[in-house]
């Protein structure tokens, strides 16, 4: 099922999808702090709760690559967007529960980071297989649903293939190898020399070894420490696992997403065509209204006072209502 809105039809439909379900709105969320004792360390997050008695559908958060935080906020970038933080809020109206977390390393959980040398793809999934396990204890909720956003896409894919979720929303996510998608991004980027270089490195990672004559300039990139986890990471295909998975799939994209092209959720489209696709147009890849123009793309990143599209909210929280249904 493809769903595309124009911008300007937005506020229509936020209005009269909230005269829809007023019961579901009513009240302030209770925000409840929570934490996820694993073998490394404390994980901590936020609960966030509708007034309305349960039980209560439940999403699990799950945030993007690098040091990205419970909220969707970088360290790597000035300021906050709260782009997770307004889809947990938005999720909360309409009577979803949700749970969103710091990744181990990240924000509250740095503690519970192993070396960087230590660290693996599969770190990420079992930790968001143990808040599933956990929220599908807590008698409050009655169905867990994951929604990764970006690499948190391919985490929420994983940690549902082992039964913990009975849904997932794929936001962002690519549907490529993760190491192909490292080369498009590289390849116009880089001069010949160090283009080969790269090559050079990504063949040894893909193949599951690691390279010891990394040039200063690509060490950032691909700096002994962080191999082992780009091997672990190269290892999965989305579109795999998108074909593999056994529950229902929500696959959401941005037509104004200038980090990962509407092309990739189209590609994870073909490989599990039940799953339901949704084109969001306008949306970019903090889940805001921005259109092309670099720098207001750029000012979005920084921006928390700009809200997260009401369609994403809607169609999320439909989403999960239905897959609650199912069970």
């Amino acid at each position: 099922m493809v769903g595309r809105t124009k911008p300007g039809l937005l506020a229509f439909l936020a209005v009269a999808l909230t005269a829809l379900a007023p019961a579901a709105r009513a009240g302030t969320p209770v925000t409840e702090a929570v934490r996820l004792d694993t073998p490394s360390g404390r994980i901590h997050g936020t609960l966030l709760l509708p007034s309305q008695p349960g039980p209560l559908p439940v999403a699990l958060i799950v945030s993007g690559s690098g040091p990205t935080d419970r909220d969707g906020n970088s360290t790597l970038l000035p300021g906050r967007n709260d782009s997770l933080k307004l889809l947990a809020e938005g999720l909360a109206t309409r009577g979803i529960a949700s749970l969103r977390y710091d990744k181990r390393g990240v924000g509250a959980s740095a503690r519970a980071g192993p070396r960087e040398f230590d660290l693996r793809f599969e770190s990420y999934v079992e930790d968001a297989v143990r808040w599933l396990q956990r929220l599908r204890a807590d008698p409050r909720f009655s169905t867990a649903v994951v929604v990764g956003h970006s690499e948190g896409s391919l985490v929420g894919m994983r940690a549902a293939a082992s039964g913990a979720a009975a849904g997932v929303v794929s936001i962002a996510g690519i549907a490529r190898s993760p190491a192909q998608v490292v080369r498009d991004q590289l390849r116009p980027q880089l001069p010949a020399d160090l283009w080969q270089a790269s090559e050079r490195i990504l063949a040894k990672l893909e193949a599951g070894q690691t390279d010891d004559s990394v040039p200063e300039v690509l060490m950032a990139l691909y700096r002994p420490s962080v191999q082992p986890y780009l091997i672990s990471w190269f290892r999965h295909s989305p579109a795999r696992e998108a074909a593999q998975l056994r529950v229902p799939l929500l696959l959401v994209h941005g037509t104004a997403d200038i980090q990962v092209g509407v092309q990739e959720a189209h590609a994870l489209h073909a490989a599990q065509p039940q799953a339901r696709l949704l084109v969001i147009e306008g949306m970019n890849h903090v889940l805001k209204a921005v259109p092309a123009d670099p720098a207001r793309q750029q000012a979005s990143y920084s921006d928390p006072g700009l809200p997260v599209m009401p369609e994403l909210v809607e169609r999320i929280a439909g989403f999960v209502r239905w897959v609650a249904g199912r069970e």
